[in-house]
């Protein structure tokens, strides 16, 4: 080839690199890989449990249960009580007559505990 070929060539070559915004006959730029930015809502490395600190113990589920049982008992025990109040009452009422208001309150107050008390079984 001839010198002028070849001045004409690098000169096409670096006017190439200069309009593609690269550098004449240099090694290619190594990529750098995009670093991760540390999210604000990210949990603090010294909880390793969580954001809120050290997880917080969750009763014993036994314990739980033995109280709620005491606590149904005792509720059945005070229904039995209202339903053999009522007992008595209606056994001391005529059936030709209407029902007292102290009757139909007592009704109610032993419908509205065995609700209660079947909800808390339920649980």
């Amino acid at each position: 080839m001839s010198r002028s070929r070849r001045i004409s060539c690098a000169v096409t070559l670096a006017l190439a690199a200069t309009l593609l915004g690269q550098p004449a006959l240099s090694p290619a730029p190594q990529r750098m890989t995009p670093q991760p930015i540390p999210s604000p809502n990210a949990p603090d490395q010294s909880y390793p449990q969580g954001m809120n600190g050290p997880g917080i113990k969750d009763p014993d589920a036994k314990v739980i249960d033995k109280q709620n049982q005491a606590e149904v008992k005792a509720e059945i025990e005070k229904l039995y009580a209202l339903v053999f109040e009522l007992r008595e009452e209606m056994k001391q009422t005529n059936g030709n007559t209407t029902l007292s208001v102290s009757v139909v309150k007592k009704a109610q107050q032993i419908e509205k505990l065995a609700k209660e008390i079947k909800d808390r079984a339920k649980n």
